[in-house]
């Protein structure tokens, strides 16, 4: 074929199809290394563009504060600088006033407790444990260590930590005007790291005092996990859980009547247990010496590589409880367990507990559980019916009507 009738198939209208070629497994092992390399690029080029634009606002911040601007420019210095860049820069978002402030205080709520602590804040985040799990981001964060100090604009005398980069500016926002310590905002951080959370999510996290849950639920797992496993059960499992969307027919209500609440809405259930968690199912028969024992629910954490054997108690803890949690956790080891899982771990989630008691009960027993609670779940024969409900919304329609009526006639 010459090159003008080249020319001409390659410019007719036609539509774009699958041919006829032999897709063979080179083939496929090439087409899925294209695809990686272009999704390692999205991810390079958004991380780069979210680091340069915080090391600008870092950078900003930083000035407001070592040039005292409002000392010496005056108290309307933040509203000059506004609306000299959105002059500049039309186009651009980020440069109101409000911003900008925040901008100042997020350099000083990191730059403060650095000075409190006399160490750089780059030095604080990486000693506290922020770090990238993330498949997706470990390699472009990487690649942005290894560029230059000119590529990446980050240097010594900045002291802008790169995890830094991995969270979004409106997450920044929400870390440094919530959190009550230098703890709870890197804690917070890595959360938005780890999970990709969004500005939403976080508040929701906040709203539900996730910092205060973390890692206080009564256990033996230091005793009983190698570092770093039991630190990271700690993290993992809560102290409360909160059942709020399960709903009850009655008050009080049996333990069947409770697991089937939970369980009717997985989705919610794996949700509100946190990240990893894969459902196994519940009522997980046991038979042993021709005996047959239930575990309530069954989970595995893929990140903990472990099952999690966990039982429900809609009653206080009784010292009981944990040998027959420790029984069930035995059971999963020998029964369920791969080579190359980690040791089952029990989860027992009571109504309530006496942290002694729950100690005092953990003595002799060498398998590593934890005991925690729930709250709110809902009764159905507390929430309103459906003619009760529109009850209300015309009663409110009125009320409306009302105020306008009144309104009216006043503007009159």
């Amino acid at each position: 074929m010459d090159k003008q009738n080249k020319e001409i198939e390659i410019n007719e209208p036609r539509m774009v199809k699958s041919h006829d070629v032999v897709l063979d497994s080179e083939y496929a092992e090439w087409i899925a290394e294209v695809k990686h390399r272009y999704r390692s690029a999205q991810v390079k080029a958004a991380v780069k563009v979210n680091s340069d634009k915080l090391l600008f606002n870092w950078q900003m911040g930083r000035d407001l504060v070592q040039k005292k601007a409002e000392e010496r420019w005056g108290a309307g210095v933040v509203e000059q600088v506004s609306l000299d860049l959105r002059r500049e820069f039309p186009n651009e978002d980020g440069f109101s006033a409000r911003n900008l402030r925040y901008m100042k205080q997020w350099y000083l709520y990191y730059t403060n407790e650095a000075s409190k602590l006399q160490r750089p804040i780059a030095e604080i985040v990486l000693q506290n444990g922020i770090e990238v799990h993330s498949a997706k981001l470990q390699r472009p964060v990487a690649e942005l260590m290894k560029q230059p100090v000119s590529e990446t604009g980050y240097n010594a005398n900045d002291e802008f930590p790169l995890p830094f980069a991995l969270v979004p500016w409106g997450q920044h926002i929400e870390i440094i005007t919530r959190s009550e310590s230098l703890e709870e905002a890197l804690f917070y951080m890595q959360h938005v790291i780890e999970k990709g959370l969004s500005r939403t999510a976080l508040i929701n996290c906040y709203k539900a005092h996730l910092f205060d849950h973390q890692g206080k639920i009564v256990n033996n797992f230091s005793t009983y996990l190698p570092e770093p496993q039991s630190h990271l059960v700690q993290e993992i499992l809560k102290e409360n859980y909160d059942f709020g969307f399960a709903t009850v027919d009655h008050e009080p209500f049996e333990e069947r009547e409770l697991e089937d609440a939970l369980t009717s809405d997985v989705t919610n259930l794996l949700l509100e247990m946190g990240t990893g968690f894969a459902f196994m199912g519940r009522q997980k028969e046991i038979i042993v010496g021709g005996r047959s024992r239930k575990i309530d629910l069954l989970f595995y954490h893929v990140r903990l590589r472990c099952y999690i054997a966990c039982e429900i108690k809609v009653k206080p803890f009784e010292p009981e409880f944990t040998g027959k949690l420790n029984y069930y956790v035995s059971a999963v080891d020998e029964l369920l367990k791969a080579p190359d899982d980690n040791p089952t771990i029990g989860l027992l989630i009571c109504s309530d507990i006496d942290k002694t008691d729950v100690q005092w009960s953990f003595r002799g027993i060498t398998t590593p559980m934890g005991v925690a609670t729930y709250n709110n779940i809902r009764i159905k024969d507390m929430l309103p019916t459906q003619e009760q409900l529109r009850e209300r919304m015309e009663l409110l329609r009125k009320e409306i009507r009302a105020t306008k009526r009144l309104m009216k006639k006043t503007s009159e």
